[in-house]
């Protein structure tokens, strides 16, 4: 398979994907239950709707001043405004081909901010690394708090408490073997995972060595609680879903976050998952697909809308670059 071809294929594979996914949720759903959830989505209050693009605005603007905190040791400080537009344009540029989102903003910043281009995807792929961290322990609190809710999930599909430990001890066990196998190896893979796992923890382990590292873990922090927050607020748009708690939010932003992992901005797969999710705590799925999609549908037209202002003003702003 040639070089074209394996591009062709990552930039239609997951729009594929992702229209599929619609088209089934589409299909699924009964004509009743569609209107009820296009009614929902209508009457969606706009207040909470602001309030979720206001925290999503807040949280990009955080990652924007926490990205200087991984510049400044490195000799650079680029404009505010231009961290915040480049962050909005990757965020578009992801929802057409992920991951070119990252490349665009190394790019960008070296067009504007003179800044060399591995230096800046440098800190960039740290930032992901600290961010998955977060995911991870966001997943691993949402575990602990949940525990109740996801054994019964697992056992009403025929999985008991004690096949869960057993799944549990044999991924343990195979992790163990594989992370022996990796550090013994000579292989050509192995020693590619050896480098990109020291590449990675050096890339953790830089931050405790900055002069600002605690001002870059209050924006860490920040970032996570108004992503959470965005999810939160958007259960007053849809009547059943007014009384969820905040531990059962979580269970959905979970979700919700494995979809925009795995397809094009959670295309097609966000509202569904996040609609289990919900179900999980008695939520119908008309009420539970309804905030899915009014979730989605506003944090991408908010990446939609300012991502192409960014595009535009970036390069207005630097007329002499």
């Amino acid at each position: 398979m040639n070089n074209s071809l394996k591009k062709t294929l990552k930039l239609i594979v997951p729009i594929l994907i992702g229209v599929f996914l619609v088209l089934y949720w589409y299909i699924r759903t009964s004509p009743e239950n569609r209107e009820q959830i296009l009614f929902y989505i209508k009457e969606a209050d706009i207040f909470w709707v602001s309030i979720s693009l206001l925290l999503g605005i807040i949280g990009h603007v955080s990652r924007a001043i926490r990205w200087n905190y991984l510049l400044e040791p490195l000799g650079y400080r680029p404009k505010l405004i231009n961290n915040i537009l480049m962050i909005f344009m990757a965020y578009l540029a992801n929802l057409g081909v992920p991951r070119t989102g990252e490349i665009l903003r190394a790019t960008a910043l070296t067009t504007y901010e003179g800044v060399p281009f591995e230096k800046g995807f440098g800190t960039i792929v740290t930032e992901r690394v600290v961010d998955l961290i977060m995911l991870l322990i966001i997943v691993i609190i949402t575990l602990l708090l949940q525990t109740d809710i996801i054994i019964t999930f697992f056992e009403q599909r025929g999985i008991n408490l004690n096949g869960i430990l057993l799944l549990l001890f044999a991924g343990l066990v195979g992790f163990l073997f594989f992370f022996l196998f990796i550090k013994k190896s000579s292989h050509a893979l192995a020693l590619k995972i050896k480098a990109f796992i020291k590449g990675l923890l050096d890339g953790v382990f830089s931050i405790f060595r900055m002069k600002r590292k605690w001002a870059f873990v209050f924006h860490t922090l920040l970032i996570w609680v108004c992503y959470i927050g965005m999810m939160w607020v958007i259960k007053f748009t849809v009547p059943e879903t007014m009384d969820l708690s905040l531990n059962e939010i979580m269970v959905a932003f979970v979700f919700g976050a494995f979809a925009m992992a795995t397809t094009n901005g959670g295309v097609g797969l966000f509202p569904i998952l996040v609609s289990k999710a919900l179900g999980l705590f008695g939520i119908s799925t008309v009420s539970g697909d309804a905030f899915g999609w009014i979730m989605w549908i506003a944090q991408t037209m908010m990446n939609i809308v300012f991502g192409a202002i960014s595009f535009l003003l970036l390069p207005l702003l630097n007329r002499n670059k």
